[in-house]
């Protein structure tokens, strides 16, 4: 049976044009490891922005207004498993342009601490040319496709 959720997920993006990724793993397929951007399913009846920077906070210490993200910049339906479960997610993605971030990940629940194992800041480079598994696949696509607002950072 798929479970089917609503999520929000955050290019949190530096000043060097860097992505911010988690890396994690199943933990019924320990040896699916891959990155991913921060972010997550939403609470019921939690609005889009409001879970994206719940994630944020909870994930990589980062507290943020909702009004600071705007509008999605791109969204997906995705079917995945996690912890033997199936899921229909449908994910809004927010942009977030930071000067630096230190990540921060003491606000990891259980599960997360038990199955995110690292995070690093990817340019686009680095991401062509990776054989790492990483989530969204078309990550890339979208990060090219992104307004140029270096100026914001």
């Amino acid at each position: 049976m798929v479970r089917d959720r609503q999520g929000a997920r955050v290019l949190v993006i530096d000043a060097a044009h860097r992505v911010l990724l988690l890396r994690g793993h199943d933990p019924a397929r320990p040896h699916h490891r891959y990155w991913f951007t921060p972010g997550g399913g939403l609470d019921p009846g939690e609005e889009p922005a409001d879970g994206a920077v719940r994630e944020l906070a909870e994930e990589i210490g980062l507290r943020v207004a909702a009004s600071a993200l705007g509008a999605p910049v791109w969204q997906e339906t995705v079917e995945f498993p996690f912890d033997g479960q199936w899921y229909r997610q449908r994910q809004q993605f927010f942009l977030l342009r930071v000067p630096a971030w230190r990540v921060d990940t003491s606000g990891f629940d259980e599960l997360e601490r038990r199955t995110i194992d690292a995070h690093r800041w990817w340019s686009e480079g680095e991401l062509a040319a990776t054989s790492e598994r990483v989530y969204p696949p078309e990550l890339l696509t979208v990060l090219r496709g992104l307004p140029d607002r270096s100026d914001s950072c």
